[in-house]
């Protein structure tokens, strides 16, 4: 009886320790996946205005004091900003639209990475634009440089800090583009990685464009197609591209919106590690946005760009991949962009490219 009564006790502890193991492994899935979806924070999304371009004497004289340092002085373009309802300080995201979009295109998209705990900071770079870029590089630089001097002091809900220290960049499309030539030093931006203070985070490409096609890129042109390496950013790089984005809608007429020869590939291909690059294969160009976009310029976004359908899984797919990016480089967090690329499956969308260049990404080993 002894002998039958141990062997039960083992049985039942065994037993035990697989249940426990069982409800470990269900809890690491939960946080996993859960990336993907609305994070535990409540959000606020407000629109900051810009400066005046002129103003009389005493309306300057009061601008002039708005400089101080408490935040009060507006922002060289209009802000969409998604900022956690929760008191506390978090990391900012800086996000740049892409070409001839509205950064509110993006709100839903904005309010998914700020529940997860970020101030999602989206300037209206322009609302009419030719093929160059130097403007809207000009323009984002701005945006930045105010925020890294507590532009967004006065403007968050009571007790919600945005660390200036930590800002990452992301953009869509031209957007994209934009961030990559921010963080290359096309323009004056105080964060870049080496320079004193605060440093630019991580860069995150959102299905960027750099032009027409190879040979036909729009000013001031990246990609150098000199091989690997050949862009050295100074933060690791996040490239997510879309498998119908290379697809002409209908051509000649309606051209593919991220050509092949100017888009995450190539963009990929020549980025130093670390870096990943993630193509979500059955969505297109415009499929992160918001599920509706109204005006002529909203229904473009569905008329021009092939597209997967519903927005939603390619939104919380994006969404998702910020958050686990952003999480890994700014917060010390590796959990969720490992699992990223050891379980792709998991994602709400399929992904037919999964690539990290630094396997110590890939095998959680800093």
């Amino acid at each position: 009886m002894n002998t039958i009564a141990f062997a039960a006790q083992i049985l039942a502890f065994c037993l035990l320790l697989l249940l426990f193991q069982l409800q470990a492994t269900m809890a690491g899935d939960s946080s996993f996946t859960g990336v993907f979806d609305h994070g535990s924070h409540g959000v606020t999304l407000v629109k900051v205005d810009e400066a005046p371009r002129k103003c009389s004497s005493a309306a300057k004289k009061k601008m002039d004091d708005d400089t101080a340092p408490a935040g009060g002085a507006p922002p060289p373009k209009p802000l969409l900003v998604a900022a956690p309802c929760d008191a506390g300080e978090y990391p900012v995201v800086v996000f740049l639209h892409g070409y001839l979009a509205y950064n509110s295109f993006y709100s839903q998209l904005f309010e998914h990475v700020a529940s997860h705990g970020f101030v999602v900071v989206g300037p209206q770079l322009y609302t009419m634009s030719g093929p160059d870029t130097t403007d809207e590089i000009n323009s984002a630089a701005a945006v930045i440089n105010w925020l890294a001097a507590g532009g967004l002091t006065s403007k968050l809900p009571t007790n919600v800090r945005a660390d200036a220290t930590k800002i990452s960049i992301s953009g869509h499309s031209r957007g994209g583009k934009v961030a990559f030539a921010l963080a290359l030093g096309h323009a004056n931006v105080s964060l870049q990685a080496g320079a004193g203070g605060a440093t630019i985070a991580a860069l995150i490409a959102v299905d960027p464009v750099d032009g027409f096609a190879a040979g036909k890129q729009t000013p001031p042109p990246i990609l150098t197609y000199r091989g690997p390496n050949s862009l050295r950013v100074p933060a690791p790089v996040m490239v997510i591209g879309t498998g119908l984005g290379g697809l002409a809608r209908a051509a000649p007429l309606l051209p593919a919106c991220a050509p092949p020869g100017v888009s995450h590939g190539e963009f990929y291909g020549e980025c130093a590690a670390p870096a990943c690059h993630l193509v979500a294969r059955d969505y297109g160009h415009t499929d992160m946005m918001d599920d509706v976009t109204p005006g002529a310029r909203g229904l473009a976004t569905r008329a021009v760009c092939r597209s997967g359908g519903a927005r939603a899984p390619m939104r919380r797919f994006v969404g998702g991949a910020m958050v686990a990016f952003v999480k890994r480089w700014v917060e010390g967090e590796p959990e969720l962009l490992v699992c990223v690329r050891a379980r792709p499956e998991a994602a709400p969308v399929v992904l037919s490219v999964v690539e990290f260049r630094d396997e110590a990404i890939a095998n959680h080993s800093y």
